[in-house]
């Protein structure tokens, strides 16, 4: 910079080039859209199944409801409150001490195959076994302890629960385990074995206590229910990927930058730049300009101009691979 007599700035000046570097980085930011998309949990079915497999939990909700008012003597409405997907390992941590763990009724083709289950929060349990025995106003609290007698009830009506299941399921019969397991994670899994997870909400019309339950499932012995993926019947060699991808390179359009040279200065002397001021650049006048690319120097070359534009004769390439 030309040896003018430094001057401290005034207010009005660091105001104006803090407004204009602050516009200047607001102009330059540019709105990303992005779709959410969570890797804890698994993206097994596309979006066309995924609508498909709403349809069937409808379906499986009015099933269940005729399989509950048929075994309480009493109307029953059952509604889908989600379907989602986990991975095994979300399920197989043992219930924290203290906690009460959930009933569950393995069910499957055979008991050598076993593929889903039904899940009581231990709550609802304790509620639909006191209705099972026409005693739905006694005591609800979890820390109760089922009897032999309403644990036989409670099998009776999952089992049915898992009869209503596999005639909406229509693919093999689904036959249920002989016995509930309490805490025990009842399937053996690895941990990363794709489930799919249907809860329901269970309540009498008119009242707004509402229990809980879910089926669980491998994405897998869904498919029959949603179909499969379709997929591309063409197979392609490694030889038309490399050509295809090597097509769709050529073709992305890349920002070259020509850079002349640079310099760093305090904030101090920017603002006491003025017109006329001289800059001294890093570079000597012999010195070539370089073109970057994704802030990476592929060549240098020699400013100049063409057809009342600024200009760049290529003079050699830094780096030899990247040309």
């Amino acid at each position: 910079m030309s040896g003018k007599a430094t001057t401290h700035p005034g207010r009005e000046k660091v105001n104006q080039l803090l407004k204009a570097v602050g516009s200047r980085a607001k102009e330059e930011e540019t709105p990303v859209e992005a779709t959410e998309y969570n890797w804890h949990e698994p993206h097994y079915f596309s979006q066309a199944q995924l609508l498909k497999l709403e349809d069937f939990a409808r379906r499986l909700a009015a099933a269940l409801a005729n399989k509950f008012s048929g075994f309480c003597r009493d109307e029953f409405d059952v509604t889908v409150a989600s379907t989602t997907q986990h991975f095994a390992d979300a399920f197989l941590m043992p219930p924290s001490e203290g906690e009460p763990g959930d009933y569950y009724l393995p069910f499957g083709a055979g008991p050598e195959h076993i593929c889903g289950l039904i899940g009581l929060p231990d709550e609802t349990a304790i509620v639909w076994a006191r209705q099972l025995l026409g005693d739905a106003e006694s005591d609800k609290s979890s820390d109760k302890t089922l009897s032999q007698l309403e644990e036989s009830l409670l099998l009776d009506l999952t089992s049915a629960l898992v009869e209503g299941f596999s005639r909406s399921y229509a693919s093999v019969e689904l036959r249920p385990a002989d016995r509930l397991v309490k805490g025990t994670w009842p399937i053996e899994l690895t941990g990363v074995e794709e489930l799919c997870k249907i809860s329901f909400d269970v309540r009498q019309p008119g009242s707004e206590d509402t229990s809980k339950a879910y089926f669980l499932m491998t994405c897998e012995k869904l498919e029959p229910v949603v179909g499969t993926s379709t997929q591309p019947s063409a197979e392609f060699s490694v030889n038309d990927i490399s050509r295809a991808i090597l097509n769709h390179l050529q073709t992305m359009p890349v920002t070259v930058t020509a850079q002349l040279a640079s310099t760093t200065l305090t904030f101090e002397e920017v603002m006491n730049l003025q017109v006329d001021d001289i800059l001294l650049l890093d570079k000597k006048v012999d010195e070539p300009a370089a073109l970057v690319i994704d802030g990476r120097t592929v060549c240098c070359g020699w400013p100049t101009r063409s057809v009342g534009k600024y200009a760049v004769t290529i003079a050699h390439a830094t780096v030899e691979e990247t040309i």
